[in-house]
Order: structure tokens, then sequence, then C-alpha cells
């Protein structure tokens, strides 16, 4: 994981890495993260590629809690992977520890302290039945855990309240590509979605209608979302290895940081605070934990070949010209 500072406002220019925690293994691969965002104690829960479920530390990193298999199914965390886990906090009261979590598996069960069998979608004028596939999850509100949205491989967002029924209250379709991933906004009411083909878009919940996509298209598939709690801002991150900052209103790119490897998700820390600076945002970061690179000896690899190249040439020219 990677801890990011952004300074100077909304604006992020002086956003950068500040620290690393944990070693590179591609076992334990980041499939989601959550944030229980607190000024004492602050909490991160992972959900890993090998079906285990961490509680860390937002300040220092420790492991807090550890649960090495999460539904004791004896199905291979591969065929039935995690795609959402969100920590919850039970009491007000910040000196409270107490929490829980949710899941969401890829197959379309919620997880927890209970489990919600969906519905299955009805057939089609054919016939034919599509299993549903989520990819990403998160609740609507942070008050109301009843409502959740779903985004799923068939380039579909899903609401989902349990109190209501066990099928999708409302679904809105996005591009071609599976959603990628999804976020919620402060207010209750808007979601931020991203797809495979790097589309970042804002829809109004209540009522299915887009409210606009964010200008500047990404390399590669976005893979996380996360809105600022006070400021308006949202972060994105995914497989193009850019953190990039957005402003909520104008939908304009802020600022982007390049991270040297692909990106899985991102949580905001708003409590974070520099020594002797104030920060308005600390963007933690999960990577896939694939080898880095370096960029700067590749570049200058490339000027060299290139460089070469222009010589050769050159040779080449004057030797047809002498001929």
């Amino acid at each position: 994981m990677l801890l990011l500072e952004a300074r100077g406002g909304q604006n992020g220019d002086s956003a950068k890495v500040v620290e690393r925690w944990g070693d590179p293994d591609a076992s334990k691969c980041v499939l989601s993260a959550s944030i229980l965002d607190r000024e004492s104690d602050p909490l991160v829960g992972i959900a890993r590629k090998s079906g285990s479920v961490e509680v860390i530390s937002a300040i220092n990193g420790d492991l807090q809690v550890h649960i090495p298999d999460l539904f004791h199914s004896g199905v291979s965390p591969e065929d039935d992977a995690i795609v959402g886990v969100h920590l919850l906090q039970k009491h007000k009261s910040v000196s409270s520890s107490r929490y829980h979590s949710n899941l969401v598996n890829v197959n379309g069960s919620i997880c927890g302290s209970y489990t919600l069998t969906l519905t299955a979608p009805p057939k089609d004028n054919l016939g034919i039945f599509t299993p549903t596939w989520f990819t990403c999850a998160t609740f609507l509100s942070k008050d109301d855990h009843r409502k959740s949205v779903a985004g799923t491989n068939s380039h579909q967002v899903r609401l989902y309240d349990i109190s209501a029924q066990r099928r999708p209250v409302i679904s809105i379709d996005f591009r071609e590509t599976s959603i990628t991933s999804v976020s919620e906004d402060i207010d209750g009411n808007t979601i931020y979605l991203g797809n495979g083909s790097g589309d970042l878009a804002s829809f109004d919940i209540r009522t299915g209608k887009l409210i606009g996509c964010f200008v500047g298209k990404c390399s590669g598939s976005i893979r996380s979302i996360a809105r600022h709690p006070e400021q308006p801002v949202i972060v994105s991150c995914g497989l193009d290895s850019y953190l990039r900052i957005w402003d909520i209103q104008s939908r304009q790119l802020l600022s982007p940081v390049f991270l040297k490897q692909h990106l899985t998700n991102v949580v905001f820390d708003s409590h974070f605070r520099s020594e002797g600076i104030s920060s308005w945002a600390a963007p933690q970061v999960a990577n896939t934990t694939e080898e880095e690179y370096d960029v700067e000896a590749a570049s200058v690899k490339r000027k060299k070949e290139h460089h070469g190249s222009k010589k050769l040439k050159s040779k080449r020219r004057s030797k047809c010209e002498e001929d």
C-alpha cells in the first residue's frame, strides 16, 4: 500500500508518495478496501486475492484483525472473489473501536453478520437467463446501510434496497464495457462510476439520469473511486498507474500522479496531518504488488537508442551520397 499526501487546497498541486506499507506479493493483491475515517484510531479494511480480510491501522499500517478465510465454504477465492468490503462504525462515539464489515462477493451475495442471496433477474424475451456478475459495490449513504449500489460485468449499475425487495430498485446502463468502480457522494443521491474503458461519470441514482462525464479519458480500466468527505473533489486510480484528482463541480482534472504500478484501490484519510504542515487529504492507494520499474532509466535508454538511430541514419545517408 502507498500513502500519498496532497497539499495546497483542492488543486492538489504537490500530491506525492510519503510512505509505503508491506512487501510486494502477487498472492496478496488487494481486491477492495474501505476506511473508517475518524480522528482517533482510523482503520482500513482490506480484502485480498487470497480470500483473507484484514483490518489495519491507517496511521502506521499495523495489523489489527486478520480473517484468513471469511466464507469457510471450500470454494477457491479465485472462483468467488470479494469485490466490495466496507467498515461500518456501530456507534457515533469517536473513542469507540467497535466496528463490523459487510462484504459482497462476485456471485451476488451480501455477506458479513448476515447473508442476503439476491433474487435472480428474469429471463429475456428469448428465454435466456444471464447470471449476475458483480464487479464492485458501495453503500449509498454512510447513515443508511439498507441501500447499496453495485456495478456489474454487463455495464449496469443497480440500486438495491434490502427493506424493499431483493431485485434491483433501479438499473442504469453506461457505455459498453463492465462497470469496474462505483462510489457514493456525501449527499446520498449522487454516485460516481468508472468502467473498463476508462470512462468516469456521475449519475443521480434517484432518477437514473446522467449528470455528466468527467473531462479527460483514462488510459486503462478505472479500479477505484473515492469522494473526499469535505472538499469537492474525488480521486480515481486504475491500471494505467495514475492517481487522478478531479473537481466535482467542473468535472475537470486537477492533478495526475504517476505511481509506476497498477493500482486497485484508493481511500481518503481526511484527518491526516503531516508534521508542521496542514494537508487537506491523504489518499491511501493499494497496488497489485507487481515489480516496479525505473521510469527515468527507461526514458534515458530510449533517448540513447533514438540518438543512436539518428547517427546510423546520417551515416547511411552520407554513404549513399558518396556512392
